[in-house]
């Protein structure tokens, strides 16, 4: 059991909730802030708060931050991804004057980032970690850039760091607002009778990570980070995907078994789309001992979504 207090940045999202449950189902103590994204400043007072709050939680012992967060998308403008960016710098500004002015020998961090933005222009696939790395869009340069500021700061303050390129995650909790999350689009289209426009060709392979597994991985990997093989200030960076690959044709197959009729599907055209990448297979060769647990089936995890979004929508919340 891990019993360092944890502080979950973005325990609202979709990834965050999912954190927030498997680590409080280990008994964990876990701390999650309501942050005002839209105001820097009143951002940073409420990060100055959360920091000052883990400290006295950890009470000079170790702590970890679980940065779950993230607004952006593929298609979220450079000025916007540059106000996220901006805004997670001076964070680390703020942990490092109020969690490490003793050395952060005691800290550790986990980044959620993403492989479909960071491997999008990658070439032969399955991509690892020591694949190179080539974005198409401004979002999947803006993740390597919080990659590389995240690295800075823990070799500046000695706090170990886990970066986890997640591949394509789903499952209940998905903002329906955001345009992403494909299943997500799907379930909730099953439920509108609404068109869904698909911008790829059908048989464009993606990764698809059930948000429970996710979770999981991320606190192992948790786990793992704070082992004595790893070194204050060590960066380690992890894909966290099922390391199976679906085509767009497949998972409107699943859906169509699922809602008992085909998605109404329409072909469109769309300036993102040659963001996107034709095959992104992946497979993680860093601690593969987290990746033994079994990965819950594609038609299972739909069915979890489906079954969220039709709560939401029989509860006026759609």
């Amino acid at each position: 059991m891990q019993a360092r207090p944890t502080w979950v940045i973005g325990a609202g999202g979709l990834l965050g909730k999912a954190v927030v449950r498997e680590l409080q189902s280990r008994g964990v103590a876990v701390l999650t802030s309501t942050i005002p994204w839209s105001d820097q400043e009143s951002a940073l007072q409420a990060f100055r708060k959360g920091a000052e709050s883990l400290r006295e939680a950890a009470a000079g012992g170790p702590w970890t931050i679980a940065w779950c967060a993230g607004a952006g998308v593929t298609g979220t403008s450079p000025e916007a991804l540059e106000a996220e960016l901006s805004l997670f710098a001076r964070a680390l500004d703020v942990f490092a004057e109020i969690l490490c002015v003793t050395g952060g020998q005691n800290g550790a961090m986990f980044l959620a980032s993403s492989a479909g933005g960071v491997y999008a222009g990658s070439s032969t696939p399955p991509f690892t970690e020591h694949s190179p790395v080539q974005p198409l869009a401004p979002y999947g340069f803006a993740k390597l850039r919080a990659e590389a500021t995240a690295a800075d700061f823990a070799r500046h303050t000695g706090v170990r760091t886990l970066v986890g390129r997640v591949s394509n995650l789903y499952g209940p909790g998905q903002n329906l607002r955001k345009p992403q999350g494909l299943i997500s689009v799907f379930a909730k289209a099953h439920l509108t009778g609404a068109p869904v426009s698909v911008y790829v060709s059908l048989d464009t392979l993606r990764d698809y990570l059930f948000v429970d597994d996710a979770s999981r991985l991320v606190a192992d990997g948790l786990d793992r980070l704070v082992r004595p093989d790893v070194h204050p200030g060590e960066v380690v960076m992890k894909i966290l995907a099922s390391q199976r690959a679906d085509t767009i044709g497949n998972l409107i197959g699943a859906c169509r078994a699922i809602f008992k009729r085909r998605p109404l599907i329409i072909l469109g055209a769309s300036p993102f789309a040659k963001a996107q990448a034709h095959d992104l297979r992946l497979k993680s060769v860093v601690w593969p001992e987290l990746d033994a647990h079994p990965v819950t089936p594609l038609a299972v995890g739909i069915n979890n979504t489906v079954q969220e979004v039709q709560r939401l929508a029989l509860s006026g919340q759609l």
